[in-house]
């Protein structure tokens, strides 16, 4: 994964990340926009309160088509009345006339704190001033990752260049994610964008597989956020022959790529949880079926109390065995075998049901270290899954109560 190139890499695609002043002395205003109108999938937050610029966008995605996306940070819109939806529609319409594009071409998103008046007027004047600035540079793309940041403390990027059939193809993305996280899909931002070529039903089965891979298997804290959104534009510009058939090798490699990348996306996000000091990796294996691989994954990786212990490093597995039984799926904890490490140091805590007598200073030591991986083997089948979480600390708890304040 290279972080030298990035979205300016991609053939027929522009941005920029411009300040506005919704945020102080930092950038905004992030724009991306392909030469021509591009076939996209995207995913949204399943949360009940939805922001305004999601129910715009949802309605512009389903033609499965888009040219503009413009993401502004430093305020949500969300729960923000008849001035919120205005001002959504603002960015929309704004952005249609200052880069001559139907509305329905322009996807919108904000980032932010809930419940606070929307700044149209800083993010419209915004939209007109950075028109005639996007740029192929890569110092573009570079302020675009930056721009659309709240409480993330690095920008979250990612390349990918590969060849389809002898032909070159790239891919890029960002996202942005700290606290509010536990996608369903939901918690974060994410665009993908690629010059390759392919039918938009072919985009849209391999961009939903690699969300369900990537960004549902996350979780900082376990909130689901109002304004989440995943998206990944292709405007066919790399030349390659469509790609239309889903048993080809072309849309496999595809697929593997976008998998590749949404997960290393997803990773830079839990690596940068609030006040984390661990990032987790669980891995369920020798599972019955899919669902219960992943439910488990996604109740142990939420429990409160398995993120505390991380964060106190204590090899307290009982937490992750108790979490493990109220996920409501098939589980027997008599027959599973329960690791915990980090690198190529795996320690044994449960061996066919029985515990396994650890060394205690041997287990500090490990937990010490700043990723982490739990594996258990349900031995009920031969379906795997695989999660990523971090731990819990003083620090979240301290940041997050006086967000907004």
């Amino acid at each position: 994964m290279s972080l030298v190139n990035n979205i300016t890499a991609v053939k027929g695609f522009t941005c920029w990340g411009a300040y506005t002043g919704v945020k102080s002395m930092k950038r905004d205003l992030g724009v991306i926009k392909s030469n021509v109108p591009a076939k996209i999938s995207a995913v949204f937050t399943q949360n009940k309160v939805v922001a305004e610029p999601i129910k715009i966008s949802k309605k512009h995605a389903e033609d499965g088509l888009a040219q503009v996306v413009i993401i502004n940070s430093g305020n949500a819109n969300a729960c923000t009345g008849k001035q919120g939806a205005e001002g959504a529609q603002a960015m929309v319409d704004t952005a249609s006339d200052a880069y001559n594009i139907d509305k329905n071409l322009v996807i919108i998103a904000s980032t932010g704190i809930i419940g606070k008046k929307f700044p149209t007027e800083n993010v419209v004047n915004g939209i007109i001033e950075t028109a005639g600035k996007l740029s192929d540079e890569p110092k573009a793309g570079v302020l675009l990752a930056n721009a659309i940041l709240t409480t993330d403390t690095f920008a979250k990027e990612g390349y990918l260049p590969f060849k389809i059939d002898g032909t070159e193809v790239n891919m890029a993305g960002i996202a942005k994610g700290s606290g509010m996280i536990h996608p369903d899909m939901a918690t974060m931002l994410a665009f993908i964008t690629t010059d390759v070529a392919i039918s938009q039903p072919l985009l849209d089965k391999a961009f939903k597989a690699a969300v369900k891979n990537s960004f549902n298997m996350i979780t900082v804290d376990g909130d689901t956020s109002t304004n989440d959104m995943a998206m990944v534009m292709a405007n066919g510009q790399a030349g390659n022959k469509e790609i239309t058939d889903e048993k080809s090798k072309a849309y496999k490699l595809f697929s593997e790529k976008l998998n590749e990348l949404c997960i290393h996306l997803a990773k830079l996000i839990v690596s940068d949880g609030e006040g984390a000091s661990k990032m987790i990796e669980y891995k369920v294996i020798n599972a019955p079926d899919d669902d219960t691989a992943r439910t488990i994954i996604r109740t142990i990786s939420d429990s409160s109390l398995v993120k505390t212990a991380m964060f106190g490093r204590d090899p307290n597995w009982g937490r992750i065995i108790a979490a493990a039984g109220r996920a409501n799926v098939p589980f027997d904890h008599e027959i599973i075998n329960l690791k915990l490490g980090s690198g190529n140091i795996m320690m044994d805590l449960i061996v066919e049901g029985q515990p396994v007598e650890i060394e205690q200073a041997m287990a500090k030591k490990v937990l010490r270290e700043p990723q982490l991986k739990v594996i258990l083997d349900m031995q009920m089948g031969d379906i795997e899954a695989t999660g990523w979480g971090s731990d819990l600390t003083t620090d979240y708890v301290l940041f997050n109560a006086t967000y907004s304040t």
